[in-house]
């Protein structure tokens, strides 16, 4: 049956971007890419140019109609050609003059990836202003670095999402690079050859398109094109990935730095009432892994029979509209789970100072070294105190190092404290935040 919306799952499909995937639209791109050939035809002689003004005059389509006759006759352009038709009457024979359908199917979807990478750069846009002024506002917020998932030194949290910020810029600029990639069509007959078309029609309909002609097509553009088209949507929503992860992983109870926003009304658990739960950053993972799915699917499209076969056709039905729609979802849920973060300071400098300021450790080490003990036995003098502080309620690797008489006979008060002095981890900061403009 017929439905206005093609969403496989309507639950994470947005309008702006779900009506671009929709058959009704997927159809008037189709019409779009005849009308074009035809007017192209037309200057150049080939068909009377009264004929086309017919033809843009009375084609139009009804997509219940086109599935009807489908039906029948087991051809989607077929079925689409002969609605067309059906509107225009005897000027229609002119219409898909020497053309063949992937004329008009790999035309028309470069069409639909321009329009849907135009919506997703619009929402990049968005979603880099968000984490700007995130990283603006705690650009100063001091929280402990970790790796492998351990306490490691003092960092800011604007200084984490100055990162995010990087990342974000890279996946624009691919994805800007990637509209103009993607922007191919071709016109070239039944296997590329322009046996029945001029290929002036071809450059001229791609120009009014605002596509480029393929370079060397077969029947259709080779699917090297659609693979780092899904690619690098991979990529953009692996970023998008890294960031909920990491959300989720600060939110985590036993150490709160960070959390998404709770509304009021917004319960977490059906059993537990207690529970605030990192839903959205759950979701935005999840999602993810489908997308990297789509691209193992559209590499494998790569690889057709001679000058082509149609297995490729079944997969992009799914992977273009669900990992376009998808990948839009997912920018529009990741800006908003940004700009409504909630940040804890005061729980960040509680875990960065767990056991008395053991993060410390490689600046008191230094210290030493620098006062004239061997870095061997720096090392060996500052892991003890590290060691004998760590996990322990009253653990204070601070108070250890203070009062032990190898560290103080180098080292004054003065010096110890300064060791402890976060500030020194942070001085160098604003030259990546000039970098980025924060």
């Amino acid at each position: 049956m017929y439905s206005a919306t093609r969403a496989l799952i309507e639950r994470y499909t947005l309008p702006e971007m779900g009506e671009l995937w929709t058959e009704a639209y997927k159809l008037k791109t189709w019409l779009q890419v005849e009308i074009a050939v035809c007017e192209a035809q037309a200057e150049l002689g080939y068909i009377p140019a009264e004929a086309v003004e017919e033809i843009k005059a009375k084609a139009n389509f009804d997509p219940k109609r086109v599935l009807e006759i489908e039906a029948e006759v087991r051809h989607d352009v077929i079925a689409f050609l002969t609605n067309v038709n059906e509107y225009v009457g005897d000027a229609g024979r002119y219409i898909h003059l020497g053309l063949t359908s992937s004329d008009v199917l790999d035309t028309a979807l470069a069409l639909q990836l321009v329009a849907s990478l135009d919506v997703l750069l619009g929402q990049l846009e968005a979603l880099i202003q968000a984490i700007r002024y995130q990283a603006q506002q705690h650009r100063d917020t001091v929280m402990i670095g970790r790796s492998h998932g351990i306490h490691a030194e003092p960092i800011t949290f604007g200084f984490k999402l100055a990162g995010w910020l990087a990342e974000v810029l890279r996946n624009r600029d691919r994805l800007v690079r990637l509209r103009d990639d993607i922007a191919v069509g071709k016109i070239s007959g039944a296997v590329g050859t322009y046996a029945n078309i001029d290929p002036q029609v071809e450059a001229l309909a791609c120009q009014k398109l605002g596509l480029k002609p393929d370079t060397a097509s077969t029947q259709v553009v080779s699917r090297d094109l659609h693979a780092d088209f899904m690619q690098t949507l991979a990529l953009l929503t692996a970023s998008i990935e890294r960031f909920s992860v990491e959300i989720r992983n600060l939110q985590r109870t036993d150490v709160l730095e960070v959390e998404e926003f709770f509304a009021k009304g917004q319960k977490g658990s059906s059993a537990m009432p207690h529970k605030r739960n990192p839903i959205r950053s759950e979701r935005l993972t999840g999602i993810a892994r489908i997308i990297r799915g789509y691209a193992v699917a559209a590499i494998e499209n790569v690889a057709l029979w001679h000058e082509r076969d149609i297995s490729h056709s079944s997969v992009e039905r799914v992977v273009f509209p669900d990992g376009c729609t998808l990948t839009h979802f997912m920018l529009v849920e990741i800006t908003e789970l940004v700009k409504n973060l909630q940040v804890y300071p005061e729980n960040m400098k509680r875990n960065m100072n767990l056991y008395g300021g053991v993060v410390f450790s490689q600046r008191v080490l230094l210290t030493l070294v620098e006062k004239g003990m061997s870095r061997e036995e720096a090392y060996a003098t500052v892991q003890s105190c590290a060691h004998t502080a760590w996990n322990k309620a009253d653990g204070s690797f601070h108070d250890l190092i203070a009062q032990d008489p190898r560290v103080t006979q180098h080292l004054s008060p003065e010096e110890i404290e300064e060791c402890f002095n976060p500030q020194h981890h942070l001085r160098h900061l604003d030259h990546v935040y000039q970098r980025l403009g924060i």
